[in-house]
């Protein structure tokens, strides 16, 4: 009978091992050191918000916030502290949930405005007990429109004695005009070592048996939330049966051994399909699930590409020799640029197998996208090879002779003494002198006939208007000092400079196109064209070369 009256009293770790003060709260070091310092200086706000994720602590700190405030010490003379006493009735009372001063209320049951205006038809009436009385609202973001704006007024001026405290997982769906009225707190995620620590001594009070690495492993899972962690724990020790061990935590979170993984992942990287599925199977059907292997492979990726780029990280003392062994040997057969492929395809693949009906079948077929794609030539090394395999290697005349090109002066001609050889040199004029917008209008809507010095006739698209002639006429004026004469003959515009530039583009394309090289590489990549072009130009009696900034290089594949 006793037994039975034990299990029926039992408590899961979860709620039995909830922080009692802020010494307790883990991670959270930014929040306790800001409520003592409020506290020290008599600088307490009248409303508090707390964001995170799951099982971090923000109903907990709700609730310590509360015991703090209310706090009266054993003796029943104290004030406000970071340190409740745990003696004192109001302590006793908040902790145990039963304190009618400090209101907690779950806005995910009670969203409505006719539950507000109760909170709110209260809060006028002062604390029977406390010295605060404190509405502790969770799941906020949950409560309606017409709730939120029922309580804006008195959020912003609450009577003295009011306080209130919200917690919330979605933050952004919390109004601004709220979050404008309180002192907001970002809970952390609990890191591995805080989550470690914590295990250890649970471990330790209820006298249980566990394996570090189950721990572990417990806590890699939790990805941040203690109450996570502590419901894997409470469920390990009882698969484990009080002892909480490596094979029972592995097959109760369907991961795959670790030296496994690093096998899998070898087979990847080599392209070695027959042993990469016979050991995915074998894996399987020792009970590992497929997104646990398929998030194995993301964090070895993940490590081994940082080992690549940070080789001292192969002495942090957090890898084990198995680990240290495994990206020692790794590193040396693939490079970041791989890395990066196979992480991008892991990462796509995981949706794949999360979704798929047959989750093994998805994740074979993301393995062996992958293995036969690391067999792949680098574009590098296929470029080299079609150099090799080409017969003729002759040097690319990117661009032909017809056509003379312009030369533009490198800086703008001096007012009143600038000279212009050809309508490009007016518009090199103006592209230096930041009038970009009459420079595109002069090389795309107007066709030059004749350009001489003071006169300029030419045929004009009608989107030139007479204001565009005389701003034209005014810039040729003023960089001249002299007098222009601009004529607009009728006609259809065809040959303007921009029409010529691309004519002559695509004529230096198929020019190109031609060489021996070039067209071993376009067949070798089936759909590629060649984009843009730059060519090198001789100058000077030494031969030296120099970049043509007015064309373009990268002959880019698509």
């Amino acid at each position: 009978m006793a037994e039975e009256e034990k299990q029926d009293n039992y408590v899961v770790l979860a709620r039995k091992y909830r922080p009692q003060n802020f010494e307790d709260l883990l991670g959270q070091d930014a929040l306790v050191q800001t409520l003592t310092n409020a506290i020290k200086s008599n600088r307490l706000h009248h409303a508090y918000i707390l964001t995170g994720i799951r099982g971090v602590g923000k109903t907990t700190t709700a609730r310590l916030i509360a015991k703090a405030l209310n706090c009266i010490g054993p003796d029943g003379k104290g004030g406000p502290t970071t340190h409740p006493c745990d003696i004192c009735e109001n302590c006793k009372s908040i902790a145990a949930g039963r304190n009618i001063d400090v209101l907690e209320l779950d806005a995910a049951s009670r969203t409505g405005v006719d539950d507000i205006r109760d909170i709110l038809d209260g809060v006028r009436y002062k604390p029977t007990n406390c010295r605060y009385k404190i509405y502790i609202i969770d799941e906020v973001h949950m409560l309606s429109k017409n709730a939120f704006n029922a309580l804006l007024k008195t959020l912003e001026e609450p009577p003295a004695h009011v306080k209130f405290i919200f917690a919330t997982t979605e933050i952004r769906k919390v109004p601004i005009t709220v979050l404008s009225r309180c002192q907001r707190f970002d809970l952390q995620r609990l890191q591995i070592d805080d989550l470690m620590k914590l295990f250890n001594k649970i471990v330790a009070e209820e006298k249980l048996k566990a394996d570090e690495e189950a721990l572990h492993m417990i806590a890699s899972a939790a990805d941040g939330s203690a109450r996570d962690g502590l419901s894997l724990l409470d469920q390990a020790i009882s698969l484990g049966g009080g002892k909480v061990r490596v094979d029972i935590v592995k097959e109760m979170l369907g991961m795959a051994d670790r030296g496994q993984a690093f096998e899998i992942f070898n087979h990847l990287i080599s392209g070695n399909m027959n042993d990469l599925l016979q050991k995915l199977q074998e894996v399987y059907k020792n009970g590992a699930n497929p997104t646990a292997i398929l998030n194995d492979l993301i964090n070895i990726t993940h490590m081994l590409t940082k080992v690549l780029l940070i080789p001292a990280m192969l002495k942090d003392e957090k890898l084990s020799e198995t680990e240290r062994e495994f990206f020692n040997a790794a590193s040396a057969k693939t490079n970041v640029a791989l890395l990066s492929k196979i992480w991008q395809m892991l990462i796509k693949g995981l949706n794949e197998v999360q979704n798929a009906p047959v989750p093994i079948d998805a994740l074979e077929m993301v393995l062996i996208r992958i293995a036969y794609s690391a067999n792949l030539p680098t574009p590098a090394e296929l470029l080299e090879s079609v150099k090799k395999k080409s017969s003729v290697a002759a040097p690319i005349n990117s661009v032909s002779k017809t056509t003379p090109q312009p030369t533009f002066s490198s800086t703008p001609p001096p007012a009143s003494t600038s000279t212009f050889a050809k309508i490009n040199d007016f518009v090199h004029y103006l592209e230096e002198n930041k009038q970009l917008r009459l420079a595109y209008t002069v090389k795309n809507d107007i066709e030059v006939v004749e350009f001489t010095d003071g006169i300029m006739k030419f045929k004009a698209t009608e989107r030139v208007s007479a204001d565009v002639i005389l701003t034209i006429n005014k810039f040729l004026e003023a960089a001249t000092g002299k007098k222009w004469k601009t004529d607009l003959i009728p006609g259809e515009v065809i040959l303007s400079i921009a029409n010529i530039e691309n004519a002559q583009k695509e004529a230096d394309k198929k020019n190109v196109a031609e060489n021996p090289l070039v067209k071993e590489i376009l067949n070798e990549f089936k759909g590629a064209k060649i984009e843009t072009l730059m060519r090198k130009v001789a100058s000077g009696e030494n031969g030296n070369f120099e970049e043509n900034n007015d064309e373009f290089v990268n002959e880019d594949f698509n």
